[in-house]
């Protein structure tokens, strides 16, 4: 139960630290200049990974940038610099490029690793809210993300300073994306356990019913008719002659039928309710196709038919949002 007496005090406090990080993301915002555009070409340029690194809070950032952009289709990982400085240098390549996190800029961890990174000759970027810091002095690109105080009501904890280097690295990743021509089926390959990827990448014949399709010939008497779609599963009949496709009656089409014709219904033929000429895909078209379809002409279900029209499926709006 809300206890009154503190819930404005409570939603105070809350609001504060949303408007503070809120203005910090509009400094950065206006902020961003020819270092950033520098940052994004060498990114570009490189025939190598980005390696994220930092530590504490910033390393936590750093591993979320590098995985935003891996998945954004700039190759990343993070490397935790004490271990890099224990024998995870190895993992760096010529080719690579570093991109240090370190609010302060004096972060001794992430300080250590800067001398293999110059003499490996790699392109050393770092991020951090000390222009004049050692890391930032001792960087080829820096990037200031500089705050004017943090969120947390003792202005210690890092809040501001967090939510501003995530977002330059979210910054960073659609600048590549864009200057990459990223499109929606490349992070559907990134992703190809996810919705998008599912969608993008599979076909209709990957998910298709295809086994015990509920078919019936166009002189099936209407008692025939409920228990084809009873046991069909589909909530659907396909009317063949042959393997000519004639129409398609849902269970909604043999309600309508029932409360309209009532005692008449038992004589009605299929084609007397069906629905010609229903909607129809190839195996081969990607399940947004499919998805594209049913939303355009306001169905639930699709035929799935071969080059010669000939039924081989049925796909529904369930098999794609799964």
């Amino acid at each position: 139960m809300t206890n009154i007496d503190n819930r404005e005090q409570i939603l105070d406090v809350a609001r504060e630290a949303i408007q503070t990080e809120s203005d910090a993301l509009l400094k950065l915002k206006s902020g961003l200049g020819d270092e950033f555009v520098k940052a994004v070409n060498t990114i570009l340029a490189s025939h190598g990974k980005v390696i994220m690194t930092g530590m504490g809070k910033s390393g936590l950032i750093a591993r979320k940038i590098a995985a935003t952009l891996a998945s954004t289709g700039t190759p990343s990982f993070y490397l935790h610099p004490g271990e890099a400085f224990h024998g995870d240098l190895g993992m760096i390549s010529k080719e690579d490029i570093i991109i240090a996190l370190s609010y302060s800029g004096e972060t001794d961890e992430v300080l250590k690793i800067v001398p293999f990174i110059h003499d490996n000759g790699n392109i050393l970027i770092s991020m951090t809210g000390k222009p004049e810091s050692a890391l930032a002095k001792n960087s080829d690109i820096h990037l200031d993300v500089a705050v004017d105080h943090e969120a947390c009501i003792l202005h210690l904890a890092p809040t501001t300073s967090t939510t501003v280097q995530l977002a330059m690295g979210d910054a960073l990743s659609c600048a590549l994306m864009k200057m990459r021509n990223f499109t929606a089926m490349d992070f559907a390959r990134l992703h190809p356990g996810g919705s998008l990827g599912r969608r993008l990448l599979m076909t209709v014949g990957n998910v298709m019913r295809r086994h015990d399709l509920p078919v019936v010939d166009e002189n099936c008497p209407a008692t025939e008719m409920i228990h084809a779609i009873s046991q069909g599963g589909l909530g659907l009949i396909v009317i063949c002659r042959g393997e000519e496709i004639l129409g398609i009656i849902t269970d909604g089409d043999i309600r309508r039928a029932m409360e309209r014709r009532q005692a008449e219904f038992f004589n009605i033929k299929p084609m007397d309710i069906a629905t010609p000429s229903p909607k129809m895909i190839h195996p081969d078209e990607k399940l947004i196709e499919a998805e594209k379809m049913m939303t355009r002409h306001k169905v639930n279900s699709l035929l799935v038919v071969d080059d010669n029209r000939h039924l081989v499926g049925v796909i529904q709006i369930y098999d794609i949002k799964l």
